[in-house]
């Protein structure tokens, strides 16, 4: 029945230009296939082997969802449990959502939250650090509304495991499921798959080229973060069918048919092999010509794989490359389930190569079109030294503007790059298809009344408005030497307006009749009036040495009121 697949993955790797690839199956509950092809890595043309461990991506997921059903089978969770319930100090934006989530929506992607994977990319931020920067996300959907793909839902999931069993992520996986399921050669990070004897090394497409790329972390372990071999994920399908370990019940009837029953609907299928498919937990729930299946795939910078499994049947595909994007993880599936079933195959490969030679085709007239996009004979509506600065996002982080020569550069949690002058203010970020980066994104920069450059805007996340950047104070107002000058009072239409120092050495402003207002520090010698929004302040400094009036800004007026001077 195989003989004739070793020559099908080898016309796809070489049409999809798949470096290495690792092939399981599984055929009446016994593992029937497990083979390597190609290389693990392209700078050193070591071979693929059963035992290569690649990163699996969102597979991951699957872990996480069985990891909590053992939780559930020892009675100390319940799928329907609200989140807040294990972890007080988890937020969203909306305290009411917040209250009502529970396990399963965190499972089944049903949040209300988009992606906003930009939050756990590039990989500098802790977990405390991601679950902190939830309460600033802007949902675009209520609480179980629709199917909304989420890393940060499974990192949240991740931690609801370990706070429960006392255990890291790592330890409870490793130690409830790997162990007694056999698994020999896996890890948990980047540095553990980069540190392997046996670790493939991802591959990426630019256009038609294929370039060697870095090993990007996903620090949303629980989301996508394991590393393995296609022996040991082998080993995993198979425990998917039963939830046995050996002769061993390890995940109970019901909490596996939990996971496989479709719960969230995904999409439908172009093709009609496929059909609609659904969400179960931690497991895509499809149907390939009128067979059931549960399945889940995985995509990262340099990495495919696809897992898939027909439960009635006692069968399994897993597919591993070091590739990405492409089509060879599901023509071989669905070459294997036909083959499994006694079916005629149908012609994947030739229903989807051409469909790669119009996809380059077409990323070169959105180059042309990228291109044309720009206007010219604009310029920036400001110098540029006036854009550069920090500017602070609560969830999203800093980014820090600076002039280059004749242009600005942008750094941004261990981003840095150049910046393209698009429009007027508006910038764009450079197309790095192979790397893990905020590619063509766009940098819009906007202005107070009186035209000072106070924040900038990022489509980090594209279901949601831009991602607003506030600039962050900088110049006279940060020191107390100047606060201090500008304490005092001051005169305005018959009225004494008073500055004084607070016990912190920050500013107030008190005008007669009205509360007492703090000054936040803006820019220069700018302050902003609290809780008053569009109003500032703007102290007039004509030496070093002396501050001789206060300039209000305000939404219909600006007023100057000069200093009184000392009896």
């Amino acid at each position: 029945m195989w003989n004739d697949l070793d020559s099908l993955v080898e016309a796809s790797m070489k049409e999809w230009k798949v470096p290495g690839l690792a092939l399981a199956v599984i055929q009446d509950g016994e593992i029937a296939v497990l083979k390597g092809y190609g290389v693990r890595d392209t700078d050193t043309d070591l071979p693929v082997t059963p035992d290569t461990q690649f990163l699996l991506c969102s597979l991951t997921k699957s872990f996480t969802a069985a990891g909590l059903g053992l939780l559930v089978d020892e009675r100390k969770l319940d799928w329907d449990q609200p989140v807040r319930e294990v972890l007080p100090e988890f937020r969203l934006r909306d305290p009411v959502v917040t209250g009502r989530l529970t396990v399963r929506d965190l499972l089944c992607h049903h949040s209300g939250l988009p992606r906003h994977d930009w939050i756990h990319m590039p990989g500098d931020l802790s977990n405390a650090q991601m679950l902190a920067a939830l309460r600033h996300l802007a949902p675009n959907k209520d609480l179980r509304d629709t199917f909304q793909y989420s890393n940060l839902g499974y990192l949240v999931a991740g931690m609801v495991t370990e706070r429960i069993s006392g255990q890291s992520y790592q330890d409870f996986t490793t130690e409830h499921l790997m162990r007694p399921l056999g698994f020999k050669h896996f890890g948990f990070s980047i540095e553990a798959l980069g540190a392997a004897e046996d670790g493939a090394r991802p591959h990426a497409m630019d256009g038609n080229e294929r370039h060697r790329t870095p090993l990007s972390p996903i620090r949303a372990t629980p989301a996508g973060g394991i590393n393995a071999s296609v022996s040991d994920m082998a080993k995993w399908a198979r425990f998917l069918l039963d939830g046995k370990a050996g002769e061993r019940q390890l995940l109970s009837a019901q909490a596996l048919r939990e996971m496989t029953t479709p719960r969230v609907h995904m999409a439908r299928s172009e093709f009609t092999e496929i059909g609609d498919s659904h969400y179960g937990l931690g497991l895509f729930c499809e149907h390939y010509r009128g067979e059931r299946t549960i399945a889940h795939s995985g995509s990262w910078a340099g990495w495919g794989t696809l897992m898939t499994i027909q439960p009635e049947r006692r069968a399994g595909v897993v597919v591993l490359t070091n590739r990405a994007p492409g089509s060879t993880n599901a023509i071989l599936t669905y070459a294997v389930l036909d083959r499994i079933c006694g079916r005629d195959p149908i012609d994947w490969f030739g229903r989807l190569a051409p469909r790669r030679k119009q996809a380059l085709d077409q990323i070169e007239i959105d180059k042309k079109a990228k291109a044309d996009v720009r206007q010219s004979g604009t310029r920036p509506s400001h110098a540029l030294e006036d854009y550069a600065g920090d500017y602070d996002h609560p969830a999203y982080g800093r980014v820090r503007i600076e002039q280059q020569a004749d242009g600005l550069a942008w750094r941004w949690r261990g981003v840095e790059d150049t910046l393209e002058h698009r429009h007027y203010d508006v910038f764009v970020t450079p197309d790095r298809p192979t790397l893990l980066h905020p590619s063509d994104r766009t940098v819009t920069f906007r202005y107070d009344r009186q035209g000072r450059i106070d924040r900038l805007e990022i489509p980090f996340e594209q279901m949601v408005d831009d991602i607003v950047f506030r600039r962050v104070a900088a110049g006279d107002v940060l020191d107390a030497a100047f606060r201090k000058l500008c304490a005092g009072d001051y005169l305005h239409s018959g009225r004494v307006i008073e500055i004084r120092l607070d016990a912190m050495g920050q500013l107030a402003m008190t005008i007669p009749g009205q509360p007492t207002h703090r000054l936040l520090p803006a820019n220069g010698r700018n302050f902003k009036v609290d809780t008053l929004e569009g109003f500032g302040v703007e102290f007039r400094r004509p030496s070093p040495g002396e501050v001789d009036a206060l300039i209000f800004h305000e939404p219909r007026i600006t007023a100057l009121a000069p200093r009184i001077a000392k009896a």
